[in-house]
């Protein structure tokens, strides 16, 4: 009777969470974006919010859970009902920087979460100013190993993605520079036009304006492909530098109890949205190249990114308290 009462329990288990898929999903769902209003990752959260809602016939809420570098906003979805209604918008510095980062974190990347599908890549580009006596990227390795200490360069802040991304390349190159932080990546950017800091590394939807426009001169972008936006400027890659890549990423993520069949619908919707043209365009003006990833290929990506920014972080000695 024993037996039977167990395989009863564990069929009633199954049939619940394929009713629990099937019914999904039935009430609105909050995207949790640990970041305040107005930033790429913002943007892209709305974009995708919106088309889904519309796609799904329920509502998808946009909720800002700003503040700690996106760790206390995203435990607050690592500790959800693992339901399918409560989702993060991952962003790669807080999903497999900051663990690197910081020595506690109020959650496990890996153990704490399912993660759907990444949405896409936001690309980034080494800017400097016209007087910088540079014109190639060899040209600048070989001018700050001539003048060391000279050059620095400005990023979004101690331990984001624009400052690992710089010192990965510095570790690959031997380019001597050192690191500025900024509050955000516009004022670094701001900056090095008006000449105060030499170079920066951006995001190219930051940069590439003043690029297009001559105030800045790029040197190289940090993806293995060109970006759409910016034609011209080559890869660290085709410069020389084998299999170099350092983009910035955003996902979707779910509660680590959740259904698979419940992700499983998640990532078909997120995989059709970013098919569509509109969606697509939208995307691009934010600098962002929509991906659409399977829950695996993401998976298996965020375990490799956690641990090879773990290596640069260690090189460069970087720690926040």
């Amino acid at each position: 009777m024993r037996t039977l009462r167990a395989i009863a329990a564990g069929v009633i288990a199954v049939l619940s969470v394929a009713g629990q898929a099937q019914d999904y999903p039935n009430k609105p769902i909050r995207l949790v974006v640990p970041f305040a209003t107005g930033g790429v990752t913002d943007s892209t959260a709305r974009v995708m919010a919106d088309k889904l809602s519309r796609q799904m016939n329920q509502q998808v809420i946009v909720e800002n859970r700003p503040g700690g570098a996106g760790n206390p906003g995203s435990a607050y979805v690592a500790q959800s009902p693992a339901d399918g209604y409560t989702l993060l918008l991952g962003f790669d510095g807080t999903m497999v920087i900051n663990p690197s980062v910081y020595p506690k974190i109020p959650f496990d990347t890996m153990k704490d979460f399912q993660h759907v599908t990444k949405m896409g890549d936001a690309g980034l580009v080494l800017v400097a100013h016209p007087s910088v006596p540079a014109r190639t990227f060899a040209d600048l390795v070989a001018y700050s190993r001539a003048n060391p200490g000279k050059l620095s360069f400005g990023h979004s802040g101690t331990g984001g993605t624009t400052h690992v991304a710089g010192e990965l390349l510095k570790q690959r190159t031997g380019l001597d520079m050192q690191h500025i932080p900024y509050k955000s990546g516009g004022q670094a950017v701001i900056d090095t036009i008006g000449g105060q800091v030499p170079l920066a590394y951006s995001s190219v939807a930051g940069a590439q304006a003043h690029i297009k426009s001559g105030k800045l001169k790029a040197y190289g972008v940090s993806s293995l492909k060109r970006v759409s936006s910016l034609p011209d400027v080559p890869t660290f890659a085709e410069l020389g530098i084998a299999n170099f890549e350092a983009v910035s990423w955003v996902g979707i993520h779910v509660p680590a109890r959740t259904p698979r069949p419940v992700v499983d619908r998640l990532y078909r919707e997120i995989a059709t949205a970013l098919k569509d043209p509109d969606l697509r365009s939208r995307f691009e003006t934010l600098g962002v190249e929509p991906v659409g990833n399977t829950p695996e290929e993401f998976t298996v990506q965020v375990r490799e990114d956690l641990a090879r920014w773990a290596k640069v972080v260690e090189a460069a000695r970087i720690k926040l308290d």
